[in-house]
């Protein structure tokens, strides 16, 4: 079992920076793909990066260049920079850890933190 909790989230203008954290429970925790998804008003939720549990990271093309992840496996953490935010950026950002083993899949997902790009 994972828990995971988010924060970082707030309102920032236009061309700012945020960090997003995702803390993370569970003694497994590093065996987990960890990818962090936004969901806006409307709109599908959608994969913005992800990270393997040995750090190999992609990200979407709309965030390529400007959004980073990490992760401290020894920390339990997984973090999301993310420079020169857009108004089109603004969504609830949601933590996922994800991983296949044994046949089974387990999958979890945290509550969410919003992020609001405004002048």
């Amino acid at each position: 079992q994972v828990q995971l909790v988010e924060s970082g989230g707030g309102l920032v203008q236009p061309g700012g920076s945020l960090r997003l954290s995702c803390a993370a429970s569970g003694s497994t925790f590093s065996t987990y793909d960890v990818n962090w998804y936004r969901q806006a008003p409307g709109k599908q939720r959608e994969l913005v990066a992800g990270i393997t549990g040995r750090g190999m990271s992609t990200s979407a093309d709309s965030v390529k260049g400007r959004f980073t992840i990490s992760r401290d496996n020894a920390k339990k953490m997984v973090y999301l920079q993310m420079n020169s935010l857009k108004p089109e950026d603004t969504a609830v950002y949601l933590c996922n850890a994800f991983r296949r083993a044994g046949g089974a899949t387990y999958d979890y997902w945290g509550q969410g933190t919003q992020v609001t790009v405004s002048s």
